[in-house]
């Protein structure tokens, strides 16, 4: 399972995430997404940890809490959406 991690100050670096993660257990994947056009980070990122129990407690224990300023949303990843919709050939 991976976890969601948003409204993350454009300064935290995949190291920043893993450190504040690795206290809830052994983080095994950081993924900070940046913007195709520009390469700014887009402020948020995901998390992979190596047990469910690992992920749970640090979601229960960082969703809401301020970090570099900001207010952390912390939940389980949302499995992404296909985006073939309007852009496909042969629909009307």
């Amino acid at each position: 399972m991976t976890i969601y991690v948003g409204n993350l100050s454009f300064q935290a670096t995949e190291e920043d995430v893993r450190d504040v993660f690795s206290e809830y257990g052994k983080v095994s994947r950081v993924s900070l997404p940046t913007d195709r056009e520009t390469g700014r980070k887009r402020g948020f990122a995901f998390v992979e940890m190596e047990s469910e129990a690992e992920e749970d407690a640090a979601i229960a224990e960082l969703d809401g809490a301020e970090w570099l300023g900001r207010e952390l949303k912390v939940n389980k990843a949302k499995p992404r959406e296909n985006r073939s919709g309007s852009f496909s050939k042969g629909r009307p």
